[in-house]
């Protein structure tokens, strides 16, 4: 009795047999069912299936050569660029168009565009901004003359000599001077700076120079008809030349007999070529001298202009006795504009400094009311020993 676990309990109802013997085989009939038929797994789904598919361009109509228009130089042939720069120098002498055509030119500097062998036609557009008939310092262009100037000097490495003289020149005029014109002081002092290294590098000038200049200003002055008459006159020259060559030859067999002495005109032709060479070189550096004098004049006269602001006071004092001190290199009327605007520059200093200027207010700069006040002082060489620098040291107590 004590085996039998179940002892005294009513036996189970065949109801309750019967629905563990259903759900035993439902659960079996179930898991059968997912062992003949499993289900897949899902498929990823990859990236570049979600982009949207790209659709063939259409293709681009053809241009026209007459509208075709390119960025940069780079990709466009020398011919093209010359053509390009033939229609920018046309183009650039008029003040209306010469923003857009300076723009454009320097662009093709930037492009590198500029070569040895479109050098020449480059030129020709700075030299066509030059004979403007508006001014380089003139407001309304002034700042497009900076900007182009400024950015041929990486284009100046393709010029001759003579070019780059020239280039130098118009420098002075469209960089330098325009460089006076601002309102930032650091701006103002390193144009300056600029203009007095320039001066400094000039040769000393000669009497021929100051003949020179003299002549030249008569020629300008005089109002005369000389060109109508000279042209006149040339073809009875030229008249006369041929008959004294028909009367030494008259039959024309000079030209039959042959030379004995072609080897002593050789040299000679040679020896006149040099000597050639040497005085053309030596004219070209006599015209770029006075160029660039008359370039430092008009600075100089810019930088006058400007006397009446009171920052600017003390670096054109300084400028134009520098000037004044290297008067020598300049030529005879250069040097009497010069004194004369050192005079000025005397008599404005002195204005300030008894309270009188220009404007009818007290214009005196911080040096030189530091350099008036400390006039007539005596310092002490034991620096703050001695108020009134009589060097009797005094004893504080307490």
């Amino acid at each position: 009795m004590g085996d039998n676990l179940f002892e005294g309990l009513p036996p189970p109802s065949s109801s309750q047999q019967k629905n563990q013997e259903e759900e035993l085989q439902q659960s079996a009939t179930i898991n059968k069912k997912r062992e003949a038929s499993p289900v897949p797994a899902p498929v990823p789904i990859l990236k570049s299936a979600l982009k949207k598919p790209k659709t063939n361009p259409e293709p681009e109509a053809p241009v026209s050569g007459k509208s075709l228009r390119f960025k940069t130089t780079t990709d466009a042939s020398e011919t093209q660029v010359i053509e390009a720069m033939k229609k920018i120098a046309s183009h650039i002498n008029n003040p209306a168009k010469f923003g857009k055509a300076s723009k454009l030119a320097i662009q093709m500097i930037q492009a590198g565009s500029i070569k040895p062998g479109t050098s020449d036609h480059f030129f020709a557009i700075l030299e066509a901004a030059m004979s403007s008939s508006t001014s380089c310092t003139d407001p309304s262009v002034r700042a497009d003359y900076h900007a182009l100037f400024s950015a041929a000097q990486d284009a100046a490495e393709c010029l001759n000599k003579k070019q780059k003289n020239q280039l130098s020149t118009w420098t002075i005029r469209a960089v330098v001077a325009n460089d006076l014109f601002t309102d930032d002081s650091f701006v103002f002092s390193k144009a300056a700076m600029r203009i007095k290294e320039i001066i400094s590098n000039l040769p000393l000038a000669t009497k021929d120079d100051d003949v020179e200049e003299a002549v030249a200003l008569k020629d300008e002055t005089e109002m005369t008809n000389e060109d109508g008459s000279d042209e006149q006159e040339m073809p009875l020259g030229i008249m006369s030349e041929e008959n004294k060559k028909d009367e030494s030859d008259p039959f024309g067999l000079d030209a039959l007999i042959p030379s004995k002495m072609k080897k002593d005109d050789r040299t000679k032709g040679k020896k006149d070529s040099v000597v050639k060479v040497r005085k053309e070189e030596e004219e070209e550096n006599k015209r770029f001298l006075k160029s660039q004098r008359e370039a430092l004049i008009t600075c100089l006269e810019i930088a006058a202009r400007r006397y009446k602001t009171p920052w600017c006071q003390t670096v054109i004092d300084i400028l134009v006795k520098h000037a004044f001190d290297n008067v020598a290199r300049f030529t005879s009327l250069q040097r009497d504009a010069i004194e004369k605007l050192w005079a000025s520059i005397r008599e404005q200093q002195t204005r300030r400094k008894h309270g009188k200027s220009v404007t009818g207010k007290l214009d005196v700069n911080a040096f030189e009311w530091l350099q008036q006040k400390y006039a007539g002082e005596k310092i002490s060489i034991r620096h703050s020993v001695g108020g009134g620098g009589d060097r009797r040291a005094q004893q504080w107590l307490g």
